[in-house]
């Protein structure tokens, strides 16, 4: 098991997931995210549509990477504190 996968099944057994989860959501929502990523998806739909139809699959894979590389560093470093302080408070815990 890699330590990626122990964080997340920690996280759901104590609950904390969806609050990280929440703040992730409405992070992405605050800084523009969202929006950014709802025009990336409009615009490979139109660019794809004029040839042929496009698969919800085929609009994922192309939309996941740079959706991705679209979130700020601000956000990837909130998300990191928030679950470094959850298992600091874990480690006290026990």
């Amino acid at each position: 098991m890699t330590i990626c996968d122990t964080v997340d099944q920690y996280t759901i057994m104590s609950g904390d997931r969806l609050k990280i989860k929440d703040l992730l959501c409405n992070r992405l929502t605050e800084c523009g995210w969202r929006n950014e990523v709802r025009l990336l998806c409009r615009n490979i739909l139109l660019e794809k549509s004029a040839n042929n139809s496009v698969s919800v699959d085929q609009l994922i894979s192309e939309v996941t990477p740079k959706a991705r590389t679209l979130v700020p560093d601000a956000v990837k470093k909130e998300l990191l504190m928030k679950i470094r302080t959850i298992l600091a408070e874990t480690d006290e815990d026990n």
